[in-house]
């Protein structure tokens, strides 16, 4: 390949990158309006209710996010057979009809562990008061995790298949769904009782179930999708299929449990410290996960155009779309970054009224948790986007572990001692969060950039 050549493969992965991205980080930055809507609600409620919202996310969170990894493992093996060419809608069939199986038994498991949720609270040393309402809250959510299984691995399926755009069709219409719920449901408007706090938690079950609907009324109308029939014989096992998708899922479970633990986890720590402490936290986690939300777009879209050239034995493509991603997620970063330094109050007043005196300690250490924040945008969007490359490259195991080590021992561990045990309080828990990502992006850059060396390119039957 000649240089304009060269060149012109790299301009053309970058485009591919992020017509295939952009519908996708949309769709994720639309699902936490999904989530920030239930917050703005809440937090009208006052501190106790957004600390108790914010526990029940926590705990319900951390799991869900892990299960949608294991489920979105189908991605990568839809792309690998795209790219392969043979016997495409066959293997497909398979691979969708065996994701939703795992997507049942990973939200019976959810809802088993959400029907303790107040146990589990008061065990982690949280207000009794705090933990009965959290308690109260899961109580009525626990139901919206089918549904919301259902929803992602749909999703990652007719994603692979190239309708990325449609995941940000149905959250779009999610978002109206849950704001009028919300609106219904939390302080009684149309007739609806005022339920509170458990009314914003049915308002995600509604909302849940309106997006699984949504998804099949497209699936169904759809011509492309349906000419693969990923219904058909849904009844019908694929153990072999089924255990693939485990095993390649697992891990990134257990690596995206890793991150999204440690997070959850500093909630806890942060509602050891004090309230206002864990409502900042959960303000600035808001606004965090909103920009994260791009890179984890760029991500997924990195699995599967790495996973496409993966399939087809195309090492120069697979390093072209794992570069590009990377390249594109870092700039991404530093204007999210930038926002969080030169304008913190304004991203906090989406959410609360910053000029309000009874709101005056929650916006200041909110502020200052946004400036760790800030800091630590490019290592969040790098590990994001190489350890997505790196799963279209059906290598989880390896990254799993770096997550494991980088995420728990050193994050966790500096974000305890500084938070717990210094004058810096929460601020010190969430240098513990850089040091964290940090550590693990830097890790998966070494293993991506010596992916040829450690035998990452050989293609598996």
């Amino acid at each position: 390949m000649n240089g304009a050549d060269d060149h012109s493969a790299w301009r053309k992965e970058a485009f591919d990158t992020l017509r295939m991205a952009a519908p996708l980080a949309a769709s994720n930055v639309l699902q936490m309006a999904v989530y920030a809507i239930d917050v703005i609600f809440v937090a009208r409620l006052g501190e106790a209710s957004l600390a108790a919202a914010s526990l029940s996310v926590s705990l319900m969170g951390v799991m869900m996010w892990s299960m949608f990894a294991m489920t979105g493992a189908v991605s990568p093996l839809i792309a690998a057979d795209r790219g392969r060419g043979r016997h495409v809608l066959h293997e497909v069939r398979r691979s969708a009809r065996m994701s939703l199986w795992l997507a049942l038994a990973c939200a019976m498991v959810v809802i088993g562990i959400c029907s303790q949720g107040e146990s589990i609270l008061l065990m982690t040393g949280q207000k009794p008061d705090v933990a009965r309402m959290a308690g109260g809250f899961l109580a009525i959510a626990k139901w919206s995790v089918l549904p919301m299984m259902l929803d992602n691995t749909l999703r990652s399926i007719i994603s692979a298949l190239g309708r990325p755009f449609y995941a940000t069709a149905v959250t779009v219409f999610a978002i109206g769904v849950n704001a009028a719920g919300n609106y219904a449901l939390v302080f009684g408007h149309w007739g609806a009782p005022a339920l509170g706090l458990q009314g914003s938690a049915l308002a995600n079950v509604i909302t849940a179930t309106a997006a699984m609907l949504a998804y099949l009324v497209l699936i169904q109308f759809d011509r492309k999708l349906r000419r693969h029939a990923l219904f058909g014989r849904l009844w019908r096992p694929d153990w072999a299929r089924l255990v693939r998708i485990a095993k390649l899922g697992l891990p990134i479970a257990l690596h995206v449990a890793a991150e999204a633990g440690l997070f959850s986890a500093a909630a806890f720590v942060m509602g050891r410290i004090g309230e206002a402490e864990l409502a900042a936290h959960a303000l600035a986690i808001q606004i965090a996960s909103f920009a994260f939300m791009l890179p984890m777009g760029i991500g997924q879209a990195a699995t599967i155009r790495v996973g496409y050239f993966y399939g087809a034995g195309d090492r120069a493509g697979m390093g072209r779309a794992g570069w590009c991603a990377l390249a594109i997620g870092l700039g991404i970063g530093m204007i999210t970054s930038s926002i969080m330094v030169l304008a913190p109050r304004l991203v906090l007043s989406a959410y609360v009224d910053v000029t309000a005196a009874d709101k005056a300690m929650m916006v200041a250490l909110a502020s200052r948790y946004l400036l760790v924040a800030a800091a630590f945008q490019l290592a969040d969007a790098a590990q994001c986007i190489l350890a997505g490359a790196l799963r279209g490259l059906q290598d989880t195991r390896v990254p799993m572990t770096i997550a494991l080590a980088g995420y728990w021992p050193i994050g966790f561990g500096v974000a305890v001692l500084l938070g717990l045990t210094t004058p810096l309080r929460g601020f010190g828990v969430w240098i513990g969060l850089a040091m964290g990502l940090a550590v693990v992006s830097v890790c998966l850059l070494w293993r991506w950039a010596r992916r040829d060396r450690l035998g990452l390119l050989a293609v598996k039957p």
